[in-house]
């Protein structure tokens, strides 16, 4: 395998301008392949959005030692979330709100159905917010709901708010909980809140890289530690996490709740779907096209065999600079494929990994 996906990959990257990948293979018990190429092998990236699953395990971990509930209203935690406002319409530029009948839960957020969205992928909420928030201040997350919690499904800032609702009951700074309880009990040393070292890179006119500022989503002036970006770390450390969730929870969780993240929480609603108002920054992406994937409680879950080899029942996600993982209980794999450039699913990025999956799989 280890031969099979460095000529994949080097076969990828050619004529790109992607200047280099970091992948790994592994399965419960060790590594079965590691390929670098422009970067060095414990090079830390930006996660951005693979910071979720971490920390919904988090959450998950709180709600087993009885200091959450998944289904219970957080009114009660945050204040912020007793009454929210539904975005039901525009009268010209103004926003038309209905207050939502539905109590939000730490479930909704988890599973992104709380009606939460993203400036850069929702148009709706930009328009309803005029005027672009601050990064890493309270209004950067805070908006109208784009649906009554639980009635459908759409990604943004839900896993932040997880966040603050992890804050409130620890009576601690969330990154030293987060580190103490879950990064250094599985190994993750280099994974840590902050800018990664690899250089951010975006895809100018031409398709020709460029230089772009490194951003973090956290930094010690932010108002708040994000849940839903934030992270940096090597390949190597999110392996560690990959390999837990392989383990069934391994200590980590218990078997019954590594159970429950790794199943379908969201019915018949189709999850995974990312629509784009910033094409600069993201594509629209479609991570299984044709698939009708579910959530469970932190990550996508496909239904059907990926047409480049994985599993049906595989969890997956990826970061906006096109970081990418996925975890194949099947075949008792897990896969982490790291680069660090904008726009996210940029089309030669998505072949690179298309490459590696084809080539772990051949």
């Amino acid at each position: 395998m280890q031969t099979r996906l460095e000529t994949a990959l080097r076969r990828a990257l050619e004529g790109t301008g992607i200047p280099g990948v970091v992948a790994m293979v592994v399965d419960a018990d060790g590594v079965r392949a590691q390929v670098a190429l422009g970067h060095a092998a414990d090079a830390r990236f930006s996660l951005a959005s693979m910071t979720k699953a971490i920390v919904s395990v988090g959450a998950l971990k709180l709600v087993e030692q009885g200091r959450l509930a998944l289904d219970a209203p957080l009114g009660a935690v945050l204040p912020a979330l007793a009454a929210p406002q539904i975005l039901v319409g525009f009268e010209g530029d103004t926003p038309i709100l209905t207050p939502a009948s539905t109590p939000m839960t730490l479930r909704h957020l988890l599973t992104h159905t709380s009606g939460f969205g993203y400036d850069h992928v929702q148009a709706e909420v930009g328009k309803a917010r005029r005027t672009p928030p601050v990064p890493g201040t309270f209004d950067s997350i805070t908006m109208p709901l784009l649906f009554e919690p639980g009635s459908g499904w759409a990604y943004g800032v839900s896993t932040d708010w997880a966040a603050l609702a992890m804050a409130a009951v620890i009576d601690e700074p969330l990154d030293v909980w987060l580190t103490r309880e879950i990064l250094a009990p599985l190994g993750m040393h280099d994974t840590r809140y902050g800018a990664g070292d690899v250089p951010l890179l975006i895809r100018g006119e031409g398709g020709v890289m460029a230089p772009f500022p490194a951003f973090s989503l956290y930094d010690e002036s932010h108002e708040f530690i994000p849940g839903g970006a934030g992270l940096a770390g090597p390949v190597a450390d999110y392996a560690r996490f990959v390999q837990m969730l392989l383990r069934g929870g391994d200590g980590m969780l218990s078997a019954e709740m590594a159970k429950a993240f790794a199943t379908n929480q969201v019915g018949a609603l189709r999850a995974g779907l990312l629509p784009s108002v910033s094409p600069w920054l993201a594509q629209p992406f479609d991570p299984l096209p044709g698939q009708h994937c579910g959530w469970g409680l932190g990550t996508l879950i496909n239904p059907e065999p990926g047409s480049d080899g994985r599993s049906a029942g595989s969890l997956s996600w990826t970061g906006i600079a096109n970081t990418y993982f996925w975890v194949d209980a099947t075949a008792g794999l897990g896969a982490i494929v790291m680069m660090q450039h904008l726009p996210f699913a940029d089309p030669a990025a998505l072949a690179v990994v298309r490459a590696a999956e084809r080539a772990i799989y051949a």
